[in-house]
């Protein structure tokens, strides 16, 4: 079983950033591809990026593609998005989630932690 707790969250202007971490408790962190998704009100949760267990390939939802950046860091079980950038429509509860590198489907999920962009 893996725990993941997000942080980082908040209330934000237009065009701020925020920086948002993810810490796992699994001493097999780097066998472990990770994404982040979030999920509006009144919407269904969404893909927002995701990076392989050797944080070497990464994968962005059209959405967010060149304001944020998904990254990790292995020795100290976390991995963070770097949100620049923000609009209103970014407000969301942000989800952390691991998978196993041999599974097709996320496996463990965070609490979510919520960002709030005001316009």
């Amino acid at each position: 079983q893996v725990q993941l707790v997000e942080s980082g969250g908040g209330l934000v202007q237009t065009g701020g950033s925020l920086r948002l971490s993810c810490a796992a408790s699994t001493r097999t962190f780097s066998n472990y591809d990770m994404g982040w998704f979030r999920q509006a009100p009144g919407k269904e949760r969404e893909f927002v990026a995701s990076i392989r267990s050797t944080g070497g390939t990464t994968s962005y939802a059209d959405s967010v593609k060149g304001r944020f950046t998904i990254s990790r860091d292995n020795a100290k079980n976390t991995v963070f998005l770097q949100m620049n950038t923000l609009k209103p429509e970014d407000s969301a509860v942000y989800y952390c989630a691991a998978r196993r590198v041999v599974v097709v489907s996320y496996e463990y999920w965070g609490q979510g932690t919520q960002v709030t962009v005001s316009s």
